[in-house]
């Protein structure tokens, strides 16, 4: 699972939030990976997902959150996602 927080330089409420939504997807689903992507430097993939509002967040290319979501509704969307995956033990 890979979430992704698109953000511009100098968004204090994404630096303020980011050390905590981060944690909050570790907590919540171990072995996620977290990628913060500058909107600017990677606008083709910005428009291509229709992130339309920073700062966003992305769950498995899918914008999820098109505002900045508390860790907790974060945590959530991704225990909900972890739920309907389909299970791949033996």
């Amino acid at each position: 699972m890979i979430v992704e927080l698109f953000f511009t330089e100098g968004c204090r409420k994404c630096a303020a939030a980011r050390d905590e939504l981060k944690a909050a997807a570790e907590r919540s689903a171990p072995g996620v990976s977290w990628r913060e992507v500058n909107a600017l430097k990677e606008l083709d993939y910005a428009v291509e997902l229709g992130i339309l509002t920073l700062p966003a967040l992305a769950i498995d290319k899918e914008v999820v959150f098109a505002s900045l979501p508390t860790p907790a509704q974060l945590a959530k969307a991704l225990q909900q996602r972890l739920e309907h995956q389909p299970f791949h033990g033996h």
